[in-house]
């Protein structure tokens, strides 16, 4: 008699016949393509474009898009070594990579996390300085300046991050569960308490220092704003004097990097919360809620591109001109992005 129940599907193992391998997810082939292309790609070519458009064309060279042309870097950097091999984990639950570059993986999701917040931290800094005085800031913030800036925020996250997990202290106390839950084919890097509060604590102060700064700078803009408009109110003209058009400049500068800062908030806060919460009451999240907060915070890497081309018709304009190959025309680099 044959029976009409109809069988389970087979279990599909990330390695066959390899004892204590994790399961393979099972995805439709045209599901797979969306998902690496969605995944993968965006992070990429957004923050490439960032990066040449600040490097080729010489009326950018200034010391804040030289800061963000290095957390373009750093968001490229997340698409390049970071977000393509963490798809194939999402969309398989598969990692066929080695336990070496599982290390390596988390050494450089860590350093260019922190790359871009410090990043981020030192561009509120830049805006503070030329909003409060914008004609100082020319003296005060100057291309060395920035190039430091860049400098430490570079070498302390990847010196912070290689050491952590080479050494293996990020582990330590967590030897039973780790080789409890570790799995043939799978990537996941424990984090102790003590580790997880340092990561939180290096994630809160340049967070809360860029708040603080950007508190400051939107009440000192609105006092500006007021001003001009008090003065065009009285002389019955627009107020059109050099500090103005600077002071106007660096207002519309600051708003577009708080958009930017806010997106990196969003994106990274509930990951870091997560971590706190999971370390402390024994790593309770499910795995399918860590791939939804770990994937909201890679998506910052995106991000950052779509924010400069909606606030800076500059960036628009390079685009274009990257796009089309009119970049590759001799004295490409002396166009007038600022105009028309």
């Amino acid at each position: 008699m044959t029976s009409n129940l109809s069988q389970p599907d087979t279990v599909q193992l990330c390695y066959e016949n390899v004892n204590r391998s994790c399961i393979k997810s099972s995805y439709s082939p045209a599901s797979r393509v969306i998902l690496y292309t969605v995944f993968a790609v965006l992070a990429v070519f957004g923050n490439l474009l960032v990066m040449i458009s600040i490097l080729h064309f010489k009326q950018l060279h200034s010391p804040t898009n030289f800061l963000i042309a290095s957390l373009a870097c750093a968001d490229f950097m997340v698409g390049v070594t970071v977000m393509p091999f963490s798809t194939v984990r999402s969309v398989e639950s598969c990692w066929y990579f080695g336990e070496s570059y599982c290390k390596f993986h988390s050494c450089f999701d860590v350093s260019f996390c922190y790359a871009s917040i410090y990043h981020l931290c030192f561009i509120s800094l830049d805006r503070y300085i030329a909003i409060t005085d914008p004609l100082v800031y020319p003296i005060r913030f100057t291309v060395s300046v920035s190039g430091m800036c860049i400098a430490f925020s570079w070498l302390f996250s990847i010196i912070y991050s290689f050491s952590l997990f080479g050494t293996g202290a990020n582990a330590v106390g967590l030897e039973d569960l780790v080789s409890a839950l570790t799995r043939v084919g799978g990537c996941q890097i424990a984090m102790n308490q003590s580790w997880v509060l340092v990561n939180f604590v290096l994630f809160f102060i340049p967070t809360l220092v860029m708040i603080v700064l950007y508190i400051k700078i939107f009440l000192i803009a609105e006092q500006q704003a007021r001003k001009i408009e008090s003065l065009s109110n009285k002389t019955g003209r627009r107020s059109d004097s050099f500090q103005d058009r600077v002071a106007k400049r660096e207002r519309k500068a600051a708003r577009t990097l708080g958009v930017a800062v806010l997106a990196f908030l969003i994106s990274w806060l509930p990951y870091f919360l997560d971590s706190i919460i999971d370390a402390f009451l024994g790593f309770i999240t499910p795995t399918y809620i860590y791939e939804i907060l770990v994937w909201i915070a890679y998506y910052n890497s995106a991000m950052n591109p779509l924010i400069y081309a909606f606030f800076h018709p500059w960036f628009r304009k390079a685009i274009k001109l990257i796009v089309t190959g009119k970049v590759l025309r001799a004295n490409s680099s002396t166009v007038n992005l600022f105009s028309g």
